[in-house]
């Protein structure tokens, strides 16, 4: 059984008698928007290096002819080195810029996810009549690893990227050194 499933049939299970205590109701919650806001960051890092790579690409003849087919056929042993790399480099971090703002689908969710408040609705909604705090806080804490998850996935995407930007532009000095 995979820890989602397990907080699933926690939040699905009746309530507990024990209240859960207002610290730590809060301490959920300010994990929740402080994961929220780490994957909010990791779509701005996403966007930067995305955005300079593309006016890196635009800007500059050299790294444009990096894509062309005659730079490898006619070059130095040395340019072609380093213009593939360039061009490997470029454009895997493009698409690792790219994975970090795809939309993520987990097996789970919550009823603080919008795309799942139909199936959660009525079960808020039973919470809410029985005044089930601690319905309230699995919902924050199954969510917290929810966000949990996709926040380490896209930071390993903006770490790839990150790498490629970096490699990127030591090909590019090699490049301009080496020819």
């Amino acid at each position: 059984m995979s820890e989602f499933e397990s907080a699933t049939e926690v939040m699905l299970s009746r309530p507990s008698s024990g209240d859960v205590g207002s610290e730590y109701f809060d301490h959920i919650k300010k994990i929740n928007d402080i994961f929220y806001d780490q994957i909010k960051i990791s779509d701005q890092k996403a966007a930067y290096i995305f955005t300079f790579m593309l006016a890196f690409l635009v800007s500059s003849s050299e790294v444009r002819a990096v894509f062309s087919p005659t730079r490898y056929v006619s070059g130095a042993p040395g340019s072609i080195l380093f213009s593939g790399l360039l061009a490997a480099a470029s454009v895997f971090s493009i698409l690792s810029a790219i994975l970090v703002v795809l939309p993520r689908r987990l097996g789970t969710s919550t009823s603080l996810f919008w795309g799942a408040w139909p199936k959660h609705r009525d079960l808020f909604f039973e919470a809410a009549l029985r005044r089930d705090a601690r319905y309230l806080f699995d919902q924050y804490l199954e969510n917290a690893e929810i966000l949990s998850c996709i926040a380490r996935s896209k930071y390993r995407c903006v770490t790839f990227a990150f790498r490629g930007l970096m490699v990127s532009v030591i090909a590019y000095v090699l490049l301009l050194a080496a020819g």
